[in-house]
């Protein structure tokens, strides 16, 4: 990593957490969009969806030369561990931060709602609802809101602090 990527490092650390959360509002804004879809291209009603981040590795100096990855340690001997996996320098993104790792579908099984006049009623009157629960989703929705202001105030600051050791 060259000198200047040390320098602007922590700038991509909080850009990658604000389109990291950026993706997470949409996926919970297309669940409470959707808390109400009852018939889907696929079939059945509408799944809540979430999302999974993954971190950038951080770097490392082995003794084969650079490489990134995690360290491998825990601070508690009760916390899950990181894996010690490394990765080449240059497959990884810039620095470290965190990225979308993959969008998934909630296996929770959907909600039997009695409506007998429903179109999608089965034969007993029961319309399966999407296994959305809008308490949560906006709770979700205030989180992901909340870390994306909170990067925003780290990008904003690390640009100031930059921005003072060049005016000096």
């Amino acid at each position: 990593m060259s000198d200047l990527n040390g320098i602007f490092g922590g700038l991509h650390i909080s850009a990658s957490g604000m389109r990291a959360q950026r993706v997470r509002q949409n996926v919970v804004t297309s669940n409470l969009a959707n808390a109400e879809t009852t018939r889907t291209t696929e079939g059945g009603p509408y799944k809540r969806q979430f999302v999974v981040f993954e971190a950038d590795g951080v770097e490392t100096m082995s003794g084969s030369g650079r490489e990134r990855g995690l360290g491998g340690v825990t601070t508690k001997s009760n916390h899950m561990p990181i894996p010690g996996d490394r990765f080449m320098l240059e497959n990884l993104r810039l620095g470290s931060g965190v990225h979308v790792a993959e969008i998934r579908k909630d296996s929770r099984e959907p909600q039997l709602v009695h409506q007998p006049e429903h179109p999608d009623a089965d034969a007993n009157g029961y319309v399966a609802m999407p296994n959305v629960n809008i308490v949560e989703e906006m709770a979700d929705m205030i989180s992901a809101t909340r870390a994306y202001e909170a990067n925003a105030t780290a990008f904003n600051a690390t640009k100031t602090m930059l921005l003072d050791a060049v005016n000096m």
